[in-house]
């Protein structure tokens, strides 16, 4: 695996389906600090940049990242994956992994999962936040390419969709590219019908109902959020 490899993690005060939720006390601390807190628990990377928007609307998001000392990058809000380039070129990378600051309860363990599994392969994309082609929860894991890659994506795609999701050019061609995926190692996280990422506002009073903290391990979330489920006994 080349060095740096830079997370950065995709944050923005906007959303249609639940305003200002970068914000919003999770145990008495913001989501956007949950996810930060939790991406630096990864072994495997360099660094973590937080890329928000440039727009009056994050300057309050912005400002709570500067407080709570995270590397904080501001650009286009309309195009992600213009921010999302220059964040990491800014920071040297070579390699980069992408977190969505939707998911408060990502791991640093699956993180760190996802950069061996890429590191052994020969692929130019792979990723473990989603439970498509393996069996992963949904919202613990990320998504990896090299910096050339995301540069050349950078360079070449020009649909708005694709630009705002920053991947999406990857998975409409995917007999361009060679896209990995894996499972778990630790076969009690295999739980690919839970949905662990914050959309709405029912995603957010469910994690209001966990006894959950910053620190917790894959396996403790897992076992949290099964426990909590009506079935469980």
């Amino acid at each position: 695996m080349k060095r740096p490899v830079i997370a950065l993690i995709q944050a923005r005060m906007g959303s249609s389906r639940l305003p200002d939720k970068m914000m919003l006390p999770l145990r008495g601390i913001p989501v956007v600090e949950w996810v930060w807190r939790r991406v630096c628990m990864a072994d495997e990377i360099n660094g973590v940049v937080v890329a928000v928007p440039d727009t009056p609307s994050d300057q309050l998001l912005y400002d709570h990242l500067l407080r709570i000392g995270a590397r904080v990058f501001r650009g286009s809000e309309t195009d992600v994956l213009g921010r999302m380039t220059e964040a990491a070129r800014s920071e040297g990378a070579e390699t980069v992994i992408r977190i969505c600051a939707d998911n408060p309860l990502v791991c640093g363990s699956e993180i760190d999962r996802l950069v061996d599994f890429y590191a052994s392969g020969s692929y130019d994309y792979a990723y473990n936040h989603i439970p498509r082609g393996n069996s992963y929860p949904d919202g613990l894991g990320a998504e990896i390419v090299s910096m050339e890659l995301l540069e050349k994506l950078n360079e070449y795609v020009t649909l708005a969709a694709q630009r705002e999701h920053i991947f999406n050019s990857i998975w409409a061609n995917p007999d361009q590219f060679r896209i990995g995926t894996c499972d778990p190692l630790d076969t009690t996280l295999a739980h690919p019908e839970l949905k662990l990422d914050l959309d709405t506002i029912d995603d957010y009073t469910a994690l209001l109902k966990l006894d959950i903290n910053p620190e917790m391990s894959a396996f403790e979330v897992v076992r949290t959020v099964l426990q909590s489920l009506p079935h469980a006994t």
